[in-house]
């Protein structure tokens, strides 16, 4: 560039030109230029999935099924060739995986129709399949086919599925697809539709539901009013050519589907994407983790596994006229084994050496955590609610940052925190969890309106003897109602210490006075109390003379059931369920 001075004595530049008019170029430049493309052209080229495979195992551990005619593979010189494939060579491979002396098998779409992979107890090879699923693409249905390939009725162990992406947000459209699609068409492995933790995806994942959809409605909100901070109104609709500001200045009524939305978002930048869809599923985790706290969270048949269980009880509510059919309502206390996360998978999983995870102890209890990150929450107003996950031995949990300053967690030394970690692995290794549920089973439809429409959750409970049980859960609270409803009296009605018990393991109960009340556990200050909603503040000296306490938290007041004589103090401000 050649520099000259204006009229006004600024210093300007513009593009230098030799006598003859060419322009002047940098040598340096050209010289960095050249050294660039010499560096990209000496990269090596990105392999595929199946390729990379078959390079890094070798074709003697690795069986295509593909619809390929002709592949490049690795020869015992170290060089690549080029290698013909006739058409039955996909029965020969499938062949040499069932018996056993391929250990790896790579399918597609058009190798795969018609066959099965599965760990059949007629063939050599029945070691568990772990089927990793690539490259779903838009075809929901062919991917469902494909994953039950490794699914089949006589076989020696159920696979293990695992959906692999990458960071890019963008390729949860696929994933969300094949997720809606097994929550409407079901069965994967046990012939009955299952989601959440049982089986491939999150709720979260599934961007289609009525969470997502809410969460985009409102997502487009906060666009509108310019309380994002991945992207403005006027650049998405550049960018995506979605209209979402009418000519009146106001949003449409008609937005875009989450279906066209989510499509668009695959054409952005992927800095773009990514924080789009981190605002968006702030939106979308906030609404189920409001539905799952609720009780509401609809999460289809959940197994629970136990070591064992027992019937305590066996109350008949209702035998069909026409057909004898009969429903029952089980009192069962089952047993369950505890799984610790173990030291070397926690290393494995999170590192205890980086700067974003935090070592902690809770002073009250004395229990150990792992505090990590976690994706922000959005509210509905666009603030951003900090997050943190606690990763504890036997469980792990959520904490936003405010509930992080108030509990009794603090940061304690590598030793320490590996010394009370594996302490806690060595004493949950030794003891089971044991509790009670009550289970509606048997001929359900009939009496489906007459169980609590705010609590529907249906588990199998499977035991490790092969017996199995399949209902749908009844809180505690809910039982006397439920008997009631269906003209068997008031005998279930339970004691002050019966309810007081199972509130503390974690059910809310409904306490009957002069007024409903509902009776649940909360963590004040790292300490499990027993609080009471529901109450006027009219009543509230009265509830404090029958030995009640109050605390203010966050200038709200908040009223206490002591745990020592809680039973006594129950009995005197109302009646227990019945």
């Amino acid at each position: 560039m050649a520099v000259f001075t204006d009229e006004n004595g600024n210093p300007r530049s513009v593009p230098m030109s030799d006598d003859i008019g060419a322009p002047v170029l940098c040598r340096s430049a050209l010289a960095a230029r050249d050294r660039m493309i010499e560096q990209l052209c000496a990269l090596p080229p990105i392999a595929t999935a199946l390729d990379a495979i078959i390079e890094r195992f070798g074709v003697d551990q690795v069986a295509e099924v593909t619809g390929r005619s002709r592949r490049l593979i690795v020869g015992s010189d170290g060089r690549q060739k080029l290698q013909s494939r006739k058409a039955s060579a996909n029965v020969a491979e499938t062949q040499a995986f069932m018996d056993g002396s391929k250990q790896v098998l790579v399918f597609s779409d058009a190798g795969g129709t018609g066959r099965s992979y599965h760990a059949d107890l007629a063939v050599k090879n029945q070691a568990r399949r772990v089927h990793f699923l690539f490259e779903p693409g838009w075809r929901a249905d062919a991917a469902i086919q494909g994953l039950g390939r490794t699914n089949r009725t006589n076989q020696a162990s159920a696979p293990l599925f695992r959906p692999v992406t990458t960071d890019v947000r963008g390729e949860r459209r696929f994933i969300s697809t094949i997720a809606r699609r097994l929550d409407s068409l079901g069965a994967l492995t046990r012939g009955q539709r299952q989601t959440g933790g049982q089986n491939l995806f999150d709720p979260a994942d599934n961007l289609e539901s009525s969470y997502a959809k809410e969460a985009l409605h409102r997502w487009f909100g906060l666009l509108f009013t310019g309380k994002l901070d991945a992207v403005t109104l006027g650049r998405f609709e550049e960018l995506t050519g979605l209209r979402i500001e009418g000519s009146d200045g106001s949003m449409v009524d008609d937005l875009p589907t989450i279906q066209r939305w989510l499509n668009r978002l695959l054409a952005l930048p992927i800095a773009l994407q990514n924080g789009i869809f981190d605002e968006f599923l702030g939106l979308v985790e906030a609404r189920i983790d409001a539905a799952r706290q609720a009780g509401t969270l609809d999460l289809g048949v959940e197994t629970i596994a136990v070591e064992h269980f027992d019937v305590l009880s066996d109350t008949l509510l209702r035998t069909d006229a026409l057909s004898g059919a009969t429903t029952h309502l089980l009192e069962i206390e089952i047993a369950r084994a505890l799984r610790p996360l173990v030291l070397a998978r926690l290393e494995e999983l999170h590192g205890l050496t980086g700067e974003r995870q935090r070592m902690m102890r809770n002073s009250r209890s004395g229990r150990i955590g792992l505090l990590v990150p976690a994706r922000s929450l959005l509210a509905d107003d666009g603030a951003r609610i900090a997050r943190f996950e606690l990763v504890r031995p036997l469980k792990r949990g959520y904490l936003t940052a405010d509930q992080l300053g108030e509990s009794s967690w603090e940061p304690t030394d590598a030793a320490e925190f590996r010394r009370l970690w594996q302490a806690e692995v060595d004493e949950a290794a030794t003891s089971h969890k044991r509790e009670r549920l009550h289970l509606a089973t048997g001929l359900l439809l009939p009496v489906w309106d007459k169980l609590p429409s705010d609590y529907v959750r249906v588990s199998r409970i499977s035991a490790r003897d092969g017996r199995s049980l399949l209902g749908r859960e009844v809180p505690l609270h809910c039982v006397p109602e439920l008997c009631q409803a269906l003209g068997l009296g008031r005998e279930h009605a339970f004691s002050a210490e019966q309810v007081v018990e199972a509130v503390l393991a974690g059910r809310p109960m409904q306490v009957k006075g002069r007024e409903t009340l509902t009776l649940k556990r909360s963590l004040v200050n790292g300490a499990q109390r027993l609080e009471l909603a529901g109450w006027s503040a009219a009543r509230l000296d009265w509830y404090k003379a029958h030995g009640c306490f109050t605390e203010i938290i966050r200038y709200q007041t908040r009223l206490f059931v002591p745990l020592d004589g809680a039973s006594s103090v129950l009995a005197q401000i109302g009646e227990c369920p019945s």
